[in-house]
């Protein structure tokens, strides 16, 4: 069959032929039908995710959509090694399997699965978010981030806060929910100021998807300006803008700041399903939107390196 196939350790997938998968009990063939390519997809394929296995060759792409042999419609997530998602088949547990509902088509399910999970997954799952709660989204114009505001606008927000660099993304989340945008394209000093001005109003959690500088002054304005006692939530996701942060002791200290982290390994396997399911589920009569681009997995190494944080890479098989 046809695969996206890595042959070593940080080497870039290449299309080419791969052994069909084979029955296997307890697991699920899966004629694929679309595989989005995700931050965890690249890095996992480069052996750089703390999931990676380190194997070779395999086949690229962590979770998809396809059709089961007796035609149902699923949602898979995490195929059996050396299979992976961007082929023409796939083995995937059947535990990680979810059947998809019928209105949601299968390039947005395939492209709005892992954003969608990351905020559902890090609002009910890490920081047990209620409705009428304040959010703030540190990184919000990408894929992951506008989904955040729509989810946690959907979850019963009371107010959304948001940050990002391209101000006319920024700009456009106001349609998706957001009620504040902060620009992150300012000195430290007066991003945390802005920061602080937001804390002292209440800001009950925090969904970072860069770390870095920016998550630095979050953290930093907190500590400054949250009430004594009044516990704030902050929930790692992503760390696009560097692995590493310089945080003194005494902002923990300081103030009921809970950092958390939220991930594949923070939270149980079915419990992440579950989130999944929910956005799923939530996709279409809530409106959830993820700008996407579809291409053949023949074209592969044209489109690898996509990096448009504005919409999701798709490959079909």
């Amino acid at each position: 069959m046809k695969a996206a196939v890595v042959k070593g350790m940080g080497e870039r997938p290449v299309y080419g032929e791969f052994d069909e998968p084979t029955a296997a009990e307890g697991h699920c063939l899966i004629n694929v039908t679309a595989s989005s390519l995700s931050h965890v997809t690249r890095a996992r394929a480069a052996g750089s995710h703390y999931s990676s296995a380190q194997s070779y060759p395999f086949v690229a792409g962590v979770d998809g959509t396809g059709r089961l042999e007796n035609g149902q419609r699923v949602y898979f997530f995490k195929p059996r090694a050396p299979f992976g998602a961007m082929a023409e088949r796939s083995l995937v547990p059947q535990a990680q399997c979810i059947a998809l509902p019928d209105a949601l088509d299968d390039v947005t399910a395939a492209a709005i699965a892992i954003p969608g999970m990351s905020s559902w997954a890090a609002l009910v799952e890490r920081a047990r978010f209620a409705a009428g709660e304040t959010v703030l989204i540190n990184g919000a114009t990408g894929t992951s981030g506008r989904l955040a505001v729509q989810i946690a606008k959907h979850l019963g927000a009371a107010h959304i806060i948001v940050t990002g660099r391209n101000a006319a993304a920024l700009e456009s989340l106001k349609l998706a929910g957001a009620d504040i945008t902060i620009s992150l394209e300012q000195s430290k000093d007066s991003l945390i100021e802005a920061f602080e001005s937001q804390f002292h109003r209440g800001v009950d959690v925090v969904l970072d998807y860069l770390w870095g500088t920016s998550a630095e002054s979050l953290l930093f304005a907190a500590a400054r300006a949250v009430a004594d006692d009044y516990p704030v939530r902050f929930v790692q996701i992503g760390a696009i803008s560097g692995p590493d942060i310089k945080l003194p002791a005494a902002v923990l200290r300081s103030k009921a700041i809970t950092l958390l982290g939220s991930g594949i390994g923070s939270i149980p396997l079915m419990r992440l399903f579950d989130a999944m399911k929910k956005v799923f589920d939530a996709a279409v009569p809530a409106g959830l939107q993820v700008a996407t681009q579809t291409f053949p997995l023949a074209e592969l190494s044209a489109h690898w390196e996509n990096t448009d944080r504005l919409s999701r890479t798709v490959f079909i098989p």
